[in-house]
C-alpha cells in the first residue's frame, strides 16, 4: 500500500505529467485538510491553518523522497490565480461576516488599531530592517523592498485566538481583535499597493507628502468603489426582486457583484481587497436582507466556504513550498544570513506589535469613564499575541513582490521569500498551538460544560434556527435599549460616552435615509405570496 501511495505521488508530482494529476493530488489533500480538522477540531490546540501547514509539509517531504529531491510541490505559485481566484473570497467573506453592530460601536478604537497601529508597525519593522540589515552588513534590498516588506509584515492574522476567545464571555475584546484585524489587512494591502506606485530610492519630505497622498487616495477611492457597488446590488434586487420568479438569479447576482467590484477597481488601478472589503460590508447589511429566505442562508455559507477552502490551499501550498529545494539550494549559499534575517524580521514583528498595542490602549482608555469599557493589561496582552500570527495576505504580498524577477534566479528574493515563509510557519505553529493555554490564563476563561450550556440554552427566550441565521448575527433587541442613550451635548462628553452612541446616530441617519431606498432589515420589500412573507409581518 505504502509503494503504491508513493509510486501515486511521484507520478503525480512530475512535471511531465499532465496538469490535471497534480490538481486531483491537490483537491485530495485539500479533503484531507478538512477532514483531519474536523477530528481535531474537540482539542481547539491546532487550527485549520496548522493542520494545513503540517499536511503541506508531510506532502512535500514525501515528494522528495519519491522524486528523489527533485521537486517538492504539486503546483508552481501562480500571482493571477493568489489575487484573482483566492484572495478575493477571504477578504469579502470577512467584510461579509462583521458583527457590524459591534464593529461601529467600537469603531473608533478598531480604526485606532487597524489603521494607525498598522502604519506605526509598518514604519518600524521598515526602518528597523533597513537600519538593521545594513549596520550588520546584511543589506541586499532596495529602498522600497523594505518598505514592501513592512506593509507584508504589518498584515495579521488573528483567526487562532477568535477561536479561543468566546464573543459571549468577552464582546469589547472579541470586536476588537476581529474589527482589527480585517481593517488591519485592508490597511497592509493599501500601504503595499501605494509603496509600489513609487520610487523610494531617493526618499524626500516630498515623495513621503505623496506618498502619504496616494495612499489617503487609494483608501478613500478603493472604500467608495465598495460602497457604491454594494449599494447598487442591494436597490438592483430590491426593486426587482429577483426571489419572486427565481431565487438563482438572485444568489448568482450576490456572487458576481463582489467580484464585479474587485476587476472594477484592479482595472481602475485602486485597490481591489479594500473595495471587496466594504462591498461585503454594505451588502451584508443591505442586500442580504432583500432576499429570500432561503437565498440569505445559502449565501451566507457559500461565502463561508469559498473563504475557508481559499485559506486552506494557500497554508497547504506555503507547506509544500517550504521544502522546495530550488529556492533552499540558493539560500544554502548564505545560510547565516538567511536564517538572521528571519530572527530580525520575527523580533521586529514582535516589537512593532507591541510598539502601538499597550501605547494606543493607554490612550484609549483615557477617553472612557466607564471600567468595563477599558482595555484592562490583560486584556492588552492578548491583542498584542492575536496580532503576532501571520497568514494568507502576508503569504500573497510576499510572492507578489520578491517573485517578480523570479526568486530562481535572485538570491535576495529567495531569501525573503524564505523568511517570510519561515515567520508564516513560526507563528502560525509555535504561537499557535500556545494561542489557547495563554489567553486562557491570561482572561481566566474556562470551557464551558455541556450541562451548563444546555441550562443556559433553556433559561433564555426561545430563538429558532432561522431567526439566528436570518439576524446575520446582529443583536435584534439591543436596538431597543439604545434608543435611552443619552445625547452627547459637547466634544467632551462625545468622547467620553460609550461609543455606542456613534453607532446610535448611524442608525437614526440609516432608518431615516437609507434603509428606504436600498431596503435591509425591517424594510424588506412586501410581496404577496412571496417566501419572505411570513418574516415581515
Amino acid at each position: 500500500m505504502d509503494s503504491f501511495l508513493g509510486n501515486t505521488v511521484m507520478k503525480l508530482a512530475l512535471k511531465s505529467d499532465p496538469e490535471e494529476h497534480r490538481v486531483a493530488l491537490f483537491v485530495l489533500l485539500l479533503c484531507a485538510c478538512i477532514v483531519i480538522g474536523h477530528l481535531l477540531e474537540k482539542s481547539r490546540w491546532i487550527n485549520e491553518s496548522v493542520t494545513a501547514i503540517f499536511i503541506g509539509l508531510f506532502t512535500g517531504t514525501l515528494i522528495l523522497l519519491t522524486t528523489k529531491g527533485r521537486n517538492s510541490r504539486i503546483l508552481v505559485f501562480s500571482e493571477e490565480l493568489f489575487f484573482i481566484y483566492v484572495l478575493p473570497p477571504i477578504i469579502f467573506n470577512a467584510g461579509f461576516q462583521v458583527k457590524k453592530k459591534q464593529f461601529f460601536r467600537n469603531f473608533l478604537m478598531i480604526m485606532l488599531f487597524g489603521a494607525v497601529g498598522t502604519a506605526i508597525s509598518f514604519f518600524i519593522i521598515s526602518l528597523g530592517s533597513l537600519h538593521i540589515f545594513k549596520k550588520l552588513d546584511i543589506g541586499f534590498l532596495d529602498v522600497g523592498d523594505y518598505f514592501a516588506l513592512g506593509a507584508i509584515l504589518s498584515a495579521t492574522d488573528s483567526v487562532c485566538t477568535l477561536q479561543v476567545l468566546n464573543q459571549d464571555e468577552t464582546p469589547l475584546l472579541y470586536s476588537l481583535v476581529f474589527g482589527e484585524g480585517v481593517v488591519n489587512d485592508a490597511t497592509s494591502v493599501v500601504l503595499f499597493k501605494a509603496i509600489q506606485r513609487f520610487d523610494l530610492s531617493h526618499i524626500t519630505s516630498s515623495n513621503a507628502i505623496q506618498l502619504l497622498g496616494n495612499f489617503s487616495y487609494l483608501f478613500l477611492m478603493s472604500t467608495l468603489l465598495g460602497v457604491i457597488v454594494g449599494l447598487s446590488s442591494a436597490y438592483i434586487i430590491k426593486k426587482l426582486y429577483f426571489g419572486r420568479h427565481s431565487t438563482d438569479r438572485e444568489v448568482a447576482l450576490m456572487i458576481l457583484m463582489p467580484y464585479l467590484s474587485y476587476m472594477t477597481a484592479e482595472l481602475c488601478n485602486l485597490s481591489g481587497i479594500l473595495t471587496m472589503f466594504f462591498c461585503g460590508i454594505v451588502m451584508s447589511h443591505y442586500t442580504w436582507h432583500n432576499v429570500t429566505e432561503s437565498s440569505r442562508v445559502t449565501t451566507k455559507h457559500t461565502f463561508a466556504t469559498l473563504s475557508f477552502v481559499s485559506e486552506t490551499f494557500i497554508f497547504l501550498y506555503v507547506g509544500m513550498d517550504a521544502l522546495d529545494i530550488e529556492k533552499w539550494k540558493i539560500v544554502g549559499r548564505r545560510p547565516w544570513t538567511s536564517a538572521g534575517v528571519s530572527l530580525i524580521l520575527l523580533g521586529l514583528v514582535l516589537a512593532a506589535r507591541a510598539a502601538f498595542v499597550f501605547p494606543l490602549s493607554f490612550i484609549s482608555n483615557l477617553t472612557r469613564k466607564s471600567q468595563s469599557d477599558r482595555i484592562g493589561f490583560k486584556q492588552q496582552v492578548t491583542i498584542w499575541w492575536a496580532g503576532l500570527m501571520r497568514g494568507a495576505v502576508s503569504v500573497a504580498l510576499a510572492y507578489n513582490q520578491f517573485t517578480r524577477s523570479g526568486y530562481t534566479q535572485l538570491q535576495e528574493n529567495a531569501i525573503m521569500i524564505t523568511s517570510t515563509i519561515t515567520i508564516v510557519l513560526v507563528t502560525n505553529v509555535v504561537f499557535g498551538l500556545l494561542t489557547k493555554p495563554i489567553v486562557r490564563y491570561m482572561l481566566s476563561l474556562h470551557d464551558t460544560p455541556i450541562d451548563a450550556t444546555i441550562v443556559a440554552a433553556a433559561d433564555s427566550p426561545v430563538k429558532s434556527l432561522t431567526d439566528v441565521l436570518l439576524s446575520g448575527g446582529e443583536d435584534v433587541e439591543a436596538d431597543v435599549r439604545e434608543s435611552n442613550i443619552p445625547r452627547p451635548t459637547s466634544l467632551r462628553m462625545l468622547l467620553t460616552t460609550p461609543t455606542h452612541s456613534v453607532h446610535y446616530y448611524w442608525r437614526m441617519f440609516d432608518d431615516r435615509f437609507m434603509r428606504p431606498v436600498f431596503g435591509g432589515r425591517g424594510f424588506v420589500p412586501f410581496i404577496p405570496g412571496s417566501p419572505t412573507e411570513k418574516y415581515i409581518h
